[in-house]
């Protein structure tokens, strides 16, 4: 499965650097010159390897150059490319509250009282907080703010939920 590192939103100035959202933990080592990335293209448009030259921090966000972008132009086509990684590549290691998505999606969750909620389906991170996706047995999703009062314990063998009423009941009529 790929995990995605950083995605291009941008070309920036006219030498065909490009500006990377990043999306892991280690930007120095995924981002370094030298370091072949493999990219998927938007609009289904296939997978390339790209090659760092430079990369530098500019404003808060990571700005880079790849031997195969080295005009604005090719720079602008670039805007939308997944850079990825194998979920193989990663390990949370040992510590209890760190995780990655993929170690914890399909994981079953239950109620602090042992009731059956679902199925993880995604953790949706958004803006103000990361919000789990949980699959119900009857098919809906139901969405869970992904913080310590409402989610108590994650481990490798499920996810316990406290939640509010209101929160995963399901609506009458």
């Amino acid at each position: 499965m790929d995990l995605v590192i950083g995605r291009v939103a941008k070309s920036h100035g006219v030498r065909g650097e490009i500006v990377v959202d990043i999306r892991t933990d280690d930007p120095t080592a995924r981002f370094g010159p030298g370091t072949v990335l493999r990219g998927l293209l938007p609009r289904g448009g296939g997978e390339q390897n790209f090659t760092v030259t430079a990369a530098r921090h500019h404003a808060g966000r990571l700005l880079l150059s790849v031997a195969e972008a080295s005009d604005r132009t090719a720079s602008d086509a670039l805007r939308g490319v997944l850079f990825v990684i194998d979920s193989s590549e990663v390990d949370s290691g040992d510590d209890p509250d760190e995780f990655y998505d993929h170690e914890i999606e399909g994981l079953p969750v239950t109620t602090v009282d042992g009731v059956e909620v679902g199925v993880l389906a995604s953790v949706l991170h958004l803006p103000g907080s990361d919000v789990l996706a949980v699959r119900t047995p009857d098919d809906r999703e139901v969405l869970v703010p992904f913080v310590r009062e409402i989610v108590p314990s994650v481990t490798t063998d499920g996810i316990t939920i406290d939640p509010p009423p209101g929160l995963i009941d399901h609506p009458e009529g």
